[in-house]
């Protein structure tokens, strides 16, 4: 087993750290851009996992004063091939490390981006926040209910900055479109929709097989309880297992659930209802590929979520969208842009937009400069409040039964099977801050 994570000790304040970065690296172009608020002291970061991670260091390295010092991942082979694509786009040294806990030894290091699987989220986060650092956590923030929790508790401990990676609610028209949901444009709004569609192949069954030697698989399982390797988990295929992944619906159900969740207004629901299943193939795959989930929330408010993982023919022929259902009309955001259409179902407004990636980026790396975690677009606390609905949709399909929730925090109410998975088991020694008696 490797070792337990470690404490490191915190650091000096953010703008010292900064000015002791500023004397100890070479800075050369990205020192003399300034940020929006006319900061000239460099941002240091970290990026853990060369999958998503890589697009992550991409987006972060476009900001100006923003310097990607490590690049981190315990496949040697993914991490090699990511450094020499990465390292030829900056004009900077980039060092790579397979523990990203040697990230967080560097005081000079002023975040962590996380962008490994999702039972590394919460845990890699709650340890960048103990060890000074603010964090960027990729959606969904956690891989149960109460290890967003945590990560609330260590982000207000010490008051860090952690932003979940949902970027819609950093685009612009994405958030022009909220603005008028929330200012009445359509009238009061009920009723929100939303899904994801695409045509995802059979996982196979698996085969007990040696480890890699490029992979340091330990440390790659991390928190979570060891299992044995198998040939058809890694790199992707993990999201389908629970004890790594959250299936489709926090892979990939989040961004849209997030939207609709932020454009009704709502918190915590009252209700959780889900079916579904998998249906296509007969495989190692344990969670549903194909599934319905409804939301039910005070002031007579609903939000239903489809998933399709097998069948790319979602509603109006999209991949990915969300509705929104008001007394006067609706309102149809797809991934970046939005449409309106009156009461009779005509449109009535159309607004395209680009991709918005770098403004949450941008956004985050705009919050860590000020030390001001309410600049953040998708401050942890909302970012945990949508996850957690992923969460319970895929506790009622795993119970098959209805979940009833406390609408002031989400818990789930007189349903100790529910109940049982709020929470999960941890390896010894990894558990994250908060479980430890």
């Amino acid at each position: 087993m490797s070792d337990p994570p470690a404490m490191p000790q915190r650091r000096r304040g953010f703008l010292a750290q900064s000015a002791i970065a500023a004397a100890a690296i070479p800075l050369l172009h990205a020192v003399s851009a300034r940020s929006e608020d006319g900061d000239t002291e460099p941002v240091v970061v970290g990026v853990m996992g060369m999958s998503r991670g890589s697009v992550l260091a991409s987006s972060f390295a476009r900001i100006p004063g923003v310097i990607v010092r490590y690049v981190c991942d315990v496949d040697a082979q993914r991490l090699h091939s990511a450094h020499e694509s990465f390292a030829k786009t900056v004009a900077y040294p980039v060092k790579t490390v397979d523990d990203f806990r040697r990230i967080l030894d560097d005081p000079e290091t002023d975040a962590l981006i996380v962008a490994a699987p999702n039972h590394w989220h919460a845990p890699a986060g709650i340890l960048a926040c103990a060890a000074d650092k603010h964090a960027y956590v990729e959606k969904p923030c956690c891989h149960n209910p109460r290890e967003g929790e945590l990560l609330i508790q260590a982000a207000r401990r010490y008051q860090r900055c952690v932003q979940m990676g949902n970027q819609r609610r950093s685009g612009e028209k994405i958030r022009e479109a909220i603005s008028l949901l929330h200012s009445g444009r359509i009238g009061r709004v009920y009723y929100s929709r939303s899904w994801y569609a695409n045509s995802r192949g059979s996982i196979g069954t698996g085969q007990p097989t040696d480890v890699p030697k490029h992979l340091n698989y330990d440390l790659w399982q991390g928190p979570a309880p060891r299992l044995p390797y198998t040939s058809n988990r890694l790199h992707y295929d993990w999201h389908w297992n629970w004890h790594f992944g959250n299936g489709e619906l926090g892979n990939n159900g989040i961004h849209s659930i997030d939207l609709s969740r932020w454009g009704l207004d709502v918190e915590y629901p009252t209700r959780v209802v889900s079916s579904g299943g998998r249906f296509l193939y007969a495989d190692d795959q344990e969670t549903p590929d194909t599934q319905i989930v409804s939301f039910e929330f005070p002031g007579r408010r609903q939000i239903v979520w489809e998933g399709l993982s097998c069948s790319r023919d979602g509603l109006y022929g999209d991949g990915f969208g969300t509705t929104f259902h008001g007394e006067s009309g609706s309102l149809r955001l797809g991934s970046w842009g939005y449409t309106i259409h009156d009461e009779n179902g005509a449109q009535v407004l159309q607004v395209e937009a680009p991709d918005g990636l770098d403004a949450h980026t941008a956004n985050f790396i705009a919050a860590v400069r000020a030390n001001d975690p309410s600049r953040l677009h998708s401050e942890i606390e909302e970012g945990h409040k949508s996850t957690l609905l992923c969460h319970l949709g895929n506790i009622a399909v795993r119970t098959g039964d209805t979940v009833r929730c406390d609408p002031a925090n989400g818990h789930i109410l007189q349903n100790p099977a529910a109940g049982s998975l709020w929470s999960r088991t941890y390896e010894p020694g990894w558990e994250p801050e908060g479980f430890r008696t």
